[in-house]
């Protein structure tokens, strides 16, 4: 590649790290639950509410690693034509539906939700160990492919491309899982109460639908691609950080300790430093060779690991730096400041948040309580533009105002979840003066603070009964 080339790519990724993660969107609001459709019987216009809910997922970070699967399973070399390339991307969609389908009714009729599952450190190491072999693919360890004799088999009854793209269709449905949102909320808790697994299992099949429309058009599109050269080795390097990003993301959400590590770090630089400081290492990363070399050729593994390496704490910076500062009010300032009367962890004994929920009522002051995750987009698009809205902290100050950790799932974690009725996170949950927990308002997703403001203002003042 031309020093002019490797210059000009690594200036695009340092620019890109700096200004893509403000633009990624955290996902559907609760603005588009479909709960209330289903509940008055207009199940086409609920359908068409839920197939959009999943469409805009498609949009959230969790979601773009799976482009490398959909890329290797469509690659040039799997489809020879048109009407090909369009069976195996609707067979790769349709294994996904089946995974959305069987797990969201099981997680509706159990009352869990799929968000939850990353509260275990299991599963996120699991998920980290999966990401990483499949970043190890793209970067020449192995091919993505069924085994050469099944492959023959399933050939010679003319379905062997079509069964292994539903087969990767079904992983990644599973990958795409934890990624659910409000939209898919609504509708766990409308299974839930009907326990009608056909119906539910037809929205939770259209809800993935829509998580597949991209993926549909990626696996049409990428059939028309050239069938070889340099640049397919620098798309999946690219396609092989980004997979091995996403690895460290579950491994730092289930340690901790390294999250307290990463975060301390980036505080002690600050929010310019961090982002200035990961904006450098990408560009470094990428013009030592995190693109454009090869682990194939033996002198250029050592550049080329340096370069990853850079590229991906580049990554990890960038990332945790928006967690420290949030967005300035209107005007330039400092933002304003939201008091919470309690973080509480599941960790810890309940007690010091039965005494904050007794002091409430005693005080007869309604209670709002925010749950929350650190792997959860949302969660840090209230923390960072709603919570700091002026208004909104203004409003909040009649209010008793209660953080829940629900990182790291455990039993006190589901009893309050269950208390508490939260399918999904984030969920705002309100208690009136009177102690009493209230369905309506609750909020489930990222709200802005104009229509986060009319919720909280549901509640007015009540007159509270006192024991002489």
């Amino acid at each position: 590649m031309k020093r002019s080339t490797v210059l000009a790519l690594a200036s695009l990724s340092a620019i890109g790290l700096v200004f893509i993660p403000s633009l990624i969107p955290a996902g559907p609001t609760s603005s588009l639950d479909a709960s209330s459709l289903l509940a008055s019987g207009r199940l086409f216009i609920a359908a068409g509410v839920i197939f959009l809910g999943g469409l805009l997922t498609s949009l959230t970070p969790c979601v773009y690693p799976l482009i490398p699967i959909t890329v290797g399973v469509f690659g040039a070399r799997q489809a020879e034509s048109k009407g090909r390339a369009l069976i195996l991307t609707t067979a790769y969609v349709v294994g996904m539906g089946i995974v959305f389908a069987s797990l969201g009714v099981f997680a509706a009729l159990s009352g869990r939700a799929f968000g939850s599952v990353l509260g275990n450190t299991w599963v996120l190491v699991g998920l980290a160990i999966f990401m990483a072999v499949l970043a190890s693919s793209m970067f020449g360890a192995f091919e993505l492919a069924l085994p050469s004799g099944l492959a023959t088999r399933l050939n010679g009854v003319g379905g062997g491309g079509i069964i292994g793209a539903l087969l990767m269709g079904s992983v990644a449905g599973f990958l795409a899982a934890p990624c659910t949102g409000p939209v898919l909320t609504g509708v766990l808790t409308w299974v839930a109460q009907t326990r009608d697994p056909v119906i539910g299992g037809g929205l939770l099949f259209i809800y993935a639908m829509g998580i597949g429309v991209p993926f549909f058009l990626i696996g049409v599109f990428t059939m028309r691609l050239p069938k070889s050269g340099v640049w397919m080795e620098w798309v999946k390097s690219v396609f092989g950080i980004a997979l091995l990003a996403m690895a460290l993301g579950y491994l730092r959400d289930a340690s901790p300790a390294l999250r307290e590590l990463i975060g301390s770090s980036t505080e002690l630089m600050g929010r310019s430093v961090a982002i200035t400081v990961g904006a450098a290492l990408a560009f470094i990363g990428v013009l030592v060779g995190a693109i454009h070399l090869s682990f194939k050729e033996g002198t250029q593994w050592l550049p080329k690991s340096i370069g990853v390496t850079a590229v991906l704490v580049a990554f990890m910076v960038r990332m945790a730096a928006p967690e420290m500062a949030p967005k300035l009010i209107e005007g330039g300032g400092p933002p304003a400041e939201f008091t919470w009367a309690l973080t509480f962890k599941p960790e810890e004994s309940l007690a010091p948040f039965e005494q904050v929920l007794a002091k409430a009522k005693a005080d007869c002051k309604p209670v709002m309580i925010d749950f929350f995750a650190d792997w959860c987009a949302a969660c840090k698009e209230l923390d960072h533009l709603t919570y700091v809205a002026p208004t909104v902290v203004a409003e909040a100050g009649r209010f008793v105002t209660i953080k829940v950790d629900g990182t790291n799932e455990n039993d006190v974690t589901a009893a309050l979840y269950e208390r508490f009725g939260v399918k999904g996170l984030p969920t705002v949950a309100f208690i009136d003066p009177m102690g009493e927990v209230l369905q309506n308002p609750r909020m489930t997703g990222f709200l802005p603070p104009e229509q986060f403001l009319p919720e909280m203002r549901k509640i007015g003042l009540a007159t509270c009964s006192r024991t002489p």
